[in-house]
């Protein structure tokens, strides 16, 4: 299987979200512990942001998103996607995941969970609020778009 330039950069991309998934564990494990194990037997105990829930939603969302990012970079070639179509699924779902990426971590620092611009039944909005949902409102759409370019395009190539 040979990968184009655009796919490269797509895994790429696609690991650094899953990266930025994997290092909210260690925020998870904090929040778990209430602090961090150093020497075995010996807690260092202290306080982040953000309850356990909202921990395991970033640990797990980014490792998803990225994944996400990676099975469609290698559906490209196989769905005979064409250059400026699979430039649009790059930029639609680099763009969701890092948008995703963005709310996951600032939903950590906003009482309302970053689920709306003005206060919620979760607490109340703040900075935080407003640039985790925004950017995820704007990909939510953009997301569903894309996957529904992939399904036609599979639907399609499934023709031939």
């Amino acid at each position: 299987m040979t990968f184009t330039s655009l796919q490269k950069r797509m895994v790429g991309q696609g690991a650094a979200v899953m990266l930025v998934g994997m290092i909210a564990g260690i925020g998870l494990l904090i929040s778990l512990l209430g602090g961090i194990e150093l020497i075995p037997g010996r807690i260092i105990e202290f306080g982040i942001p953000g309850d356990t829930g909202a921990w395991v939603r970033t640990h797990i969302g980014g490792m998803l998103n990225g994944m996400l990012i990676f099975v469609v970079a290698i559906l490209l070639g196989p769905l005979g996607f064409a250059e400026a179509a699979a430039g649009r699924m790059y930029w639609m779902l680099v763009g969701t995941g890092w948008a995703n990426t963005l709310f996951y971590w600032a939903a950590l620092f906003a009482p309302n969970r970053a689920l709306s611009v003005a206060d919620n039944k979760y607490g109340e909005s703040n900075f935080a609020s407003i640039i985790g949902l925004v950017p995820a409102l704007v990909f939510a759409v953009i997301s569903i778009i894309a996957i529904f370019m992939l399904m036609r395009q599979a639907f399609a190539s499934a023709r031939t």
